[in-house]
């Protein structure tokens, strides 16, 4: 979802009421960013408050390259990673994840096994069908066991666009949260939907509601769900107890718009860049009674923030034996300070930019190859900007590209070399990023080895419904990663 998709932040349409309401009650975050343009690794920075660099969520299979947890990925969150409902675990939460994992689909990778108690959802993304012979269709696990395929028994029409599957999310959420106030039991919601994700889908009522066609309706019926969410905690009356957080993992994927794709307002490019439009996030904190109803933050923010917010809000400090890059909110939130810290944009094992203050530093610059481009692979359509939306890798470490992001949020102007401004801002962008360089220690890349022998042919439960499928003879390979 990108950063123009809500009404808050100036969407046309106004159709999405629910988390316009949030934001007017709570607070929007105008400068709240992923921690990666892709999908899985964004998720592996916001449960472990660690760049995916640091986490192992990136390739060396080539330079710069996006990558994530397709099902022939062999690699997955590691066991030396500690997630923040591991962390809640110890405080006496219990944690459920709904919705898509994607941290890795093999058994030693389950979600149970990484501090939550349940899951209902799916590790994977909603790709498919598939012929279960080449390659199977993704399960939908509850707890340990899967309980049926996409396509199969969790159907989506793609012709029509309709599935059932938000509506299904909606309801695991509003039942958990149910049964944990009935116990007095403090509780983690990780409500991970992916019904913008194409093939993007939405459910019958919702169909055709939207002028902006079926991502529209999507969006529409992800913000009734979080206005049903958000009623459901009040109903219940602990509202004034529950800190709810609303962002994406990345920006809206202009590969599919405008059918299937979203906004990302002014900003350049989209999904899978590091230029505003790939990482630059809608984001609101909302708790009643806590946060002034109607605030607006220019905090700098990051996914990973939201690991060390979480764990400032129960009390635990984060641990101390591991370079954690998330910052702790809740003064920006709670009493309107600004922190100064710096956000930087990785694509794979390269720092692509870095952000200080208003300005923007690209030291490398790379939409996606020629080749791919010549095959209509398109990630800022429309949105050439000459010498900034590259099509080779284009190295800047000497003479970085600086865009001030007040004066030109879209980077299409960058400052001039020989001016004062470019010279004195570049000489403290200079220092963090060699203090950030000098204290970079990367994780075991985990995104390397592909193997179709470990896809989701027999995951565990696959026997009790008869829907295990033979796999075939192992050979791993590098992965190919193209972007």
């Amino acid at each position: 979802m990108g950063w123009g998709d809500l009404g808050a932040f100036g969407e046309p349409s106004k159709e999405t009421p629910n988390l316009d309401q949030m934001a007017s009650e709570g607070m929007l975050f105008l400068d709240f960013y992923t921690a990666s343009p892709l999908c899985s690794p964004s998720r592996a920075a916001l449960l472990t408050g660690r760049l995916p660099v640091r986490n192992g969520f990136y390739t060396t299979n080539a330079h710069a390259r996006n990558a994530y947890t397709p099902q022939d990925i062999v690699g997955g969150i590691q066991d030396s990673e500690i997630l923040l409902p591991e962390l809640l675990k110890k405080a006496g939460y219990t944690n459920k994840i709904i919705g898509k994992w994607h941290l890795g689909h093999r058994p030693q990778f389950h979600p149970l096994k990484h501090g939550f108690d349940e899951w209902f959802g799916s590790p994977n993304c909603h790709f498919g069908p598939y012929d279960n012979r080449a390659h199977p269709n993704i399960p939908v696990y509850r707890d340990w066991e899967m309980i049926g395929r996409y396509y199969e028994d969790f159907k989506i029409d793609l012709k029509t666009g309709e599935a059932n599957l938000t509506q299904i999310y909606l309801q695991e959420a509003l039942d958990f949260i149910s049964k944990q106030q009935a116990s007095q039991q403090p509780f983690f919601l990780y409500w991970a939907i992916d019904a913008t994700h194409a093939p993007v889908y939405a459910s019958k009522h919702f169909l055709g509601t939207s002028q902006r066609g079926l991502y529209g309706d999507a969006v529409r019926e992800i913000d009734d769900s979080i206005g049903k969410i958000l009623k459901h905690l009040q109903k219940l009356g602990i509202s004034e107890n529950t800190f709810v957080f609303f962002t994406s993992d990345n920006g809206a994927a202009l590969i599919s718009a405008p059918k299937q794709g979203g906004s990302n307002g002014r900003f350049l490019c989209g999904k899978q860049t590091t230029f505003e439009g790939g990482m630059r996030e809608p984001a609101i904190a909302w708790w009643p009674g806590h946060i002034p109803a109607g605030g607006v933050s220019r905090q700098l923010g990051s996914v990973m923030d939201l690991f060390t917010t979480s764990l400032s809000l129960v009390g635990l400090q984060p641990p101390s034996d591991r370079q954690i890059d998330g910052i702790d909110l809740l003064p920006a939130i709670l009493q309107g300070k600004l922190i100064d810290r710096p956000i930087f944009y990785y694509r794979g094992n390269e720092m692509m930019a870095v952000r200080v203050g208003l300005y923007k530093a690209h030291y490398w610059t790379w939409s996606n190859s020629w080749e791919e481009y010549s095959k209509g692979i398109d990630f800022c359509p429309g949105q050439n900007v000459s010498g900034v939306t590259t099509h080779s890798q284009e190295e800047h470490s000497t003479l970085p590209l600086l865009f001030h992001l007040g004066r030109d949020p879209g980077e299409k102007y960058p400052l001039s070399f020989a001016s004062d401004e470019y010279q004195g801002v570049m000489r403290r962008i200079s220092a963090v990023v060699q203090q950030h360089k000098e204290t970079m220690v990367p994780g075991v890349p985990q995104l390397n080895v592909c193997d179709k022998a470990v896809m989701n042919w027999s995951p565990p439960g696959c026997e009790k419904l008869g829907k295990c499928l033979k796999p075939p003879r192992s050979d791993p390979k590098k992965c190919f990663w193209p972007h």
